[in-house]
């Protein structure tokens, strides 16, 4: 355990050392054992990119038009929900706060944090809300005209109390809409439905850069 907080030390500082490099430039001072190499590999993971831009684009508050099905024969039940999502960390990653009411459960509240990663090239994301306890965590993949991601998230379905798959596709229908659509296991047989579609509207682009540093 000691060795594994000593690597964990040596690896906070190196990433400190490349985002002060990312950020101003120059030649960085290495962290005592450190080859120019690993350093300019940190500083490139470091360095937020097109897709950290992509990301960025859905900085804003969002006003959603929900449809949820709690099983997938269940008549639609409809609500409305806000969203606002801000940069991060100068750019490097996005928060999503969403407030709205769940049809016959009251209030609800969920907060995300998404990012690309730049070593295993894949968008990462994790979801909390009011609804749970457990943290959803996954990967995404924009697909090749630019315009959807595809989120897979893991988590603890309380109703089978095993592990269960949560599927998003995330689609930019326009410069200020997007349409989130997700997909859950079915309680009887466990086969994937449609569990919520959201219609998204842009109401402003302005949210605070500074939040969450």
């Amino acid at each position: 355990m000691k060795r594994n907080r000593m690597f964990s030390l040596v690896g906070t500082v190196a990433v400190m050392a490349c985002s002060a490099f990312a950020q101003q430039g120059g030649q960085p001072e290495l962290p005592p054992g450190m080859t120019m190499e690993q350093m300019e590999a940190c500083v490139l993971a470091a360095t937020p990119g097109e897709m950290h831009e992509f990301l960025a684009e859905g900085t804003g508050v969002w006003k959603g038009q929900c449809t949820m099905w709690m099983t997938p024969s269940a008549e639609a039940m409809q609500s409305e929900c806000t969203t606002t999502i801000t940069p991060m960390m100068d750019g490097r990653f996005v928060k999503c706060e969403t407030e709205g009411e769940m049809p016959g459960m009251g209030a609800f509240n969920g907060f995300g944090l998404y990012g690309f990663d730049n070593v295993s090239k894949s968008f990462q994301g994790t979801w909390i809300d009011s609804s749970g306890t457990g943290m959803m965590m996954g990967t995404g993949e924009l697909n090749s005209e630019g315009d959807t991601i595809t989120w897979t998230f893991k988590y603890n379905c309380p109703m089978t109390n095993k592990p269960a798959i949560f599927r998003e596709v995330e689609r930019r229908t326009g410069e200020d809409t997007m349409t989130l659509t997700m997909y859950g296991p079915a309680p009887d047989t466990g086969k994937e439905y449609k569990v919520m579609e959201i219609k998204y509207t842009r109401t402003s682009k302005t949210a605070s850069a500074d939040a969450g540093r």
